[in-house]
C-alpha cells in the first residue's frame, strides 16, 4: 500500500531567473515521479547579498555556500543551481548531478534596444563578469573599455539601458528562460568564445548518501560503460565495445590501444586522453577515477576505454569501487587481452591436450611501483578457474579439501558467462558437492575458487535496478531499444518475435502522388530499402507525413527531412488531426504500411477528401523461439508482437512481470487477451517506453524508502 507522497524541499537562489528555471525543472520532475512533489525554498547566498565584489575574483562557492549549509542542516532536501555555478571541487558531503536538458550554451551580446553593433561608440564600455569574457572583448573589440557588472539579469539590463554600459555579455540560456530573447543582439559562436562545461545546464545537489536522490539521479544518468579496447589492432575489439563508442558523448581513453578506435565516436563526442605508460602518466589513477565520477554525473553517455581487458591488470577495481560508492550505474564490457593475443594468435597455446591443462597469470608489480614476489607460495594463493568442470565439481572439491584448502573457501559457479542468461551461484568449497547435486546440468559453466569471488558489482544503481527487460521488437529496433535499457541501468534480453519481410517487386511510381504517409519506423526502413533495390532517386519522394520522431529519424539518417509530423501524441489519431491542416482535399496520397497495420488511417484520410492508395510494403512473419528466457519486465513495441508472444507462451507467464506497451493500440491488443499493460508510454517511441518503465521503478523505490 502506497504511503502519502513525499514532498521534497528544494533550495534555490531568490532571483527571478533562479526561481523560474527551478519551477520549470521541478514541474518536469513531478510529471515523471508523480505523485511526489517538489516545493521551492528560496535562500539568499553571499553572491546575492554582496553586489560589489568583482565576479572575476569571487570565491568559487560565492553563489552556493548558503545552499550547501542548508543541505547539511537538513533545512532543504536538495538544491537546484545553474550547473556553471557549482564550485570545483564540490564541498565534502555534497553529491550532485546535471539534468539532461541543455538550453543554448552560447554567450550573447546585448545592446540597448535602439542600437546595433555598427552604431557603437569608438570606445564602447563592456559589462564583464568573467575572465573568459574579458579575453573575448580584448580579441574582438580591442578598443573597448571593460568594467565589472553585477546584479541579476533584470538589473544588468537596467544598467545597460540607463547608459552605464554600451554592451553586456550574458548567457543565452538565462535570457531564453526569462522569455527575453528579443533583448539578444547577436549570438557569439562557441569557437570565438568557449563556455564552461555546465553553461545551459541545471544541476541538483544533495547530501551524499541520500538514497532518495541517488534513485532520482538514476533517471538522468545513463549507465557508464567501461569497455575493453582489445590489444594491438582495432579488429581485436568486440562488437559491444564498438557499439558503445558509436553511441557515446564522451570517451576517456588509454594510450595503450589502437587510436583508430576513436574514429567510431560520433562527431559531437569528446575524447580525453587519460593514458598511462610506464614512467609517463598523462593522468594518475586517482585523477582518472575522479574524472570518471565527475563526467558520469553530467547526464551524458560516457565510455571509459581501457586497453586489453579491463579486468586483467587494468586497475578496474579502483574505478568501479569509486562509482559504486557514489551509487553511479555502470557496466563492464570485457576485451581481448595481451594474454590471448600473445598466445592464441601465435601458436604458443597456454592449454594443449596432454601438455598443459592450465596456466598462471601474475604480475611482479605491487602498489606505488614496488616489486612483489612471484614465488611458489604467492602463486599457490592465487584464485583458481576451472573450465569444463560443472560435472566434475564434486570430485574437484574433494581434491581441494584433501590438499588442505579451508572448507569455508569462497567459490562461485557461473553459468552462461557473459550471456543474457548468465547465472552466478555463490557457495563454499565445503558446500560445493551439495551444489553439484542440486544444479549440475548440461549448461555451459565454469568455477572460480578463491577470495576474489566475494566481490561482485552491485548492478542495481541504475533507474531499472538491473532488471532484465525482454525486448520483443523487430530486429530493426533491437539495438536502439537495448541501448535505452542499458542507459537506464537494466539488462536487455533480445527476443524479437516478428521478422519484417518486404513485399517483392512493389511498384513505387511517386509521380502519381503528392504525399506519402508512413506511421512506423519499420515502414520507413522498408520504403528506403525498396528504393535502394529499385535504384529510385531519393529526390523523387513527394512530401512525407510520418507519425513521430523515430520514424522521422529513419529518413534523417539519409538526409531527408519530413514535411509533417505530430508534435506530440505520436499516433494515427494525431496524424489524422494533422492531415486536416496539411493535406488538401483532392490531394493524391500513398499510404504505406505493414499487413498488420489495418486500413483505418487510409480510410480516415479518404473521408477528409484525399485520394488515397493503400499499399502493403512489408509483411510480419512470426519468429519462433525454443524457450522463454527469464525476465522481470517485458516491452511490446507492436500489437503483432503481443499477438505472437501470447500465442506462443500464453498469458499466465506475464504474472508478476511488468508489461510495457509502446502505445494505446498495443495496450488494447493486450487487454483483448485479458492482460492490461502495466505501463503505456506517454510518448509512443522505444525511448518513451523504456523511460516510462524507469520512472515507474524509481517512483516505486521512493515509495519504499518513504515507508
Amino acid at each position: 500500500m502506497k504511503k502519502s507522497p513525499i514532498t521534497f524541499k528544494v533550495g534555490t537562489r531568490p532571483s527571478n531567473l533562479a526561481v523560474q528555471q527551478a519551477r520549470h525543472a521541478l514541474d518536469g520532475l513531478e510529471n515523471q515521479l508523480a505523485p511526489h512533489r517538489f516545493e521551492i525554498e528560496t535562500c539568499v547566498t553571499t553572491g546575492d547579498q554582496d553586489r560589489t565584489t568583482d565576479l572575476r575574483t569571487s570565491p568559487a562557492d560565492f553563489f552556493t555556500r548558503e545552499l550547501d549549509t542548508a543541505l547539511r542542516e537538513h533545512r532543504i532536501d536538495c538544491a537546484l543551481h545553474s550547473a556553471k555555478d557549482l564550485p570545483d571541487p564540490i564541498p565534502a558531503g555534497i553529491d550532485w548531478f546535471w539534468l539532461p536538458v541543455c538550453e543554448d550554451p552560447r554567450d550573447v551580446l546585448v545592446l540597448r534596444t535602439d542600437q546595433s553593433l555598427d552604431q557603437l561608440p569608438p570606445r564602447p564600455v563592456f559589462g564583464i563578469s568573467s575572465e573568459r569574457r574579458e579575453e573575448y572583448v580584448r580579441r574582438f573589440f580591442p578598443d573597448a573599455e571593460h568594467k565589472p557588472i553585477r546584479g541579476n539579469i533584470e538589473e544588468r539590463l537596467a544598467q545597460l539601458d540607463e547608459g552605464a554600459f554600451d554592451v553586456v555579455i550574458m548567457a543565452a540560456a538565462a535570457l531564453h528562460r526569462l522569455a527575453l530573447r528579443e533583448r539578444i543582439t547577436s549570438y557569439i559562436p562557441l569557437e570565438e568564445l568557449p563556455v564552461p562545461d555546465g553553461q545551459g545546464y541545471l544541476a541538483i545537489t544533495f547530501r551524499q548518501g541520500d538514497l532518495r536522490f541517488q534513485r532520482i539521479r538514476a533517471l538522468f544518468t545513463p549507465t557508464l560503460t567501461i569497455a575493453g579496447a582489445g590489444v594491438g589492432h582495432r579488429d581485436l575489439s568486440t562488437v559491444a565495445t564498438i557499439r558503445a563508442l558509436t553511441h557515446c558523448d564522451l570517451c576517456l581513453y588509454d594510450s595503450l590501444m589502437d587510436q583508430r578506435l576513436l574514429d567510431y565516436l560520433p562527431k559531437h563526442a569528446r575524447a580525453i586522453d587519460v593514458g598511462k605508460r610506464c614512467g609517463a602518466h598523462t593522468k594518475e589513477q586517482h585523477e582518472i577515477t575522479e574524472l570518471l565520477c565527475t563526467y558520469a554525473r553530467r547526464a551524458q553517455r560516457v565510455v571509459r576505454l581501457k586497453g586489453g581487458d579491463p579486468g586483467i591488470f587494468g586497475r578496474l577495481a579502483e574505478e568501479t569501487e569509486a562509482l559504486e560508492a557514489l551509487g553511479l550505474p555502470f557496466r563492464v564490457i570485457p576485451g581481448i587481452s595481451a594474454l590471448q593475443a600473445a598466445t592464441t594468435s601465435t601458436g604458443m597455446l597456454l592449454t594443449r591436450r596432454d601438455l598443459s591443462r592450465g596456466f598462471t597469470a601474475i604480475t611482479p608489480r605491487a602498489a606505488k611501483g614496488k616489486l612483489a614476489p612471484c614465488d611458489h607460495k604467492t602463486r599457490s594463493s592465487l584464485p583458481i578457474v576451472y573450465y569444463m568442470s560443472i560435472k566434475a565439481m564434486e570430485a574437484m572439491a574433494t581434491e581441494l579439501l584433501a590438499e588442505g584448502n579451508a572448507p569455508e573457501t569462497p567459490v562461485a559457479v557461473i553459468y552462461h558467462a557473459g550471456g543474457e542468461q548468465e547465472e552466478i551461484i555463490s557457495t563454499t568449497l565445503e558446500a560445493l558437492p551439495e551444489q553439484s547435486r542440486k544444479t549440475c546440468t548440461s549448461k555451459p559453466g565454469l568455477i572460480i575458487v578463491g577470495e576474489v569471488t566475494t566481490f561482485r558489482y552491485n548492478g542495481t544503481h541504475g533507474a531499472l535496478e538491473g532488471a532484465r527487460v525482454l525486448i520483443t521488437a523487430s530486429e530493426a529496433l533491437q539495438e536502439k531499444t537495448a541501448q535505452w535499457v542499458w542507459d537506464a541501468g537494466g539488462r536487455p534480453i533480445h527476443f524479437p518475435l516478428i521478422a519484417l519481410n518486404p513485399i517483392p517487386n512493389l511498384n513505387l511510381d511517386f509521380a502519381d502522388y503528392e504525399w506519402v504517409v508512413i506511421s512506423s519506423p519499420s515502414s520507413a526502413r522498408a520504403l528506403l530499402e525498396q528504393m535502394r533495390l529499385q535504384a529510385i532517386d531519393l529526390r523523387q519522394l513527394p512530401k512525407l507525413m510520418v507519425c513521430g520522431r523515430e520514424t522521422a529519424a529513419v529518413f534523417n539518417e539519409v538526409g531527408i527531412q519530413v514535411d509533417a509530423q505530430p508534435e506530440k501524441a505520436f499516433s494515427a489519431t494525431a496524424m489524422i488531426e494533422l492531415a486536416k491542416t496539411r493535406i488538401k482535399p483532392g490531394a493524391r496520397v500513398l499510404r504505406l504500411r505493414s499487413d498488420k497495420a489495418g486500413e483505418q488511417l487510409g480510410n480516415a484520410l479518404a473521408q477528409q477528401g484525399a485520394i488515397v492508395e493503400d499499399k502493403i510494403i512489408y509483411q510480419n512473419q512470426p519468429i519462433a523461439h525454443d524457450e522463454l528466457p527469464e525476465f522481470d519486465a517485458l516491452f511490446f513495441a507492436s500489437s503483432s508482437a503481443a499477438d505472437q508472444f501470447i500465442s506462443a507462451w500464453g498469458i499466465e507467464v506475464l504474472a508478476g512481470k511488468t508489461v510495457v506497451a509502446i502505445g494505446a493500440p498495443t495496450a488494447d491488443t493486450l487487454s483483448a487477451y485479458g492482460r492490461s499493460a502495466d505501463l503505456i508510454a506517454k510518448e509512443a517511441t522505444t525511448a518513451g517506453a523504456i523511460r516510462a518503465l524507469a520512472q515507474h521503478v524509481v517512483s516505486a523505490h521512493l515509495d519504499r524508502l518513504n515507508r
